[in-house]
């Protein structure tokens, strides 16, 4: 990677815990975010190599503000 770039940022619902999204799976709700990331930037998708996501998934053990 020669240069990193930031393009957009965007923010995901908020759920809590057994709420409205507890049956979606975070990588799902993330795909959700790249996508709309790429439309609304016209973003060249073939020039996407990584993609960095903060915590998918807090709850249970993950909830302890560990990541």
């Amino acid at each position: 990677m020669d240069k990193v770039v930031i393009v957009d940022a965007i923010r995901t619902p908020i759920g809590k815990y057994r709420g409205a999204l507890k049956d979606v799976r975070p990588d799902d709700l993330a795909a959700i975010v790249i996508l709309a990331i790429v439309k609304r930037n016209d973003f060249p998708v073939e020039e996407l190599e990584d993609v960095y996501i903060g915590c998918a998934n807090q709850s249970g053990e993950d909830n302890r503000n560990g990541c």
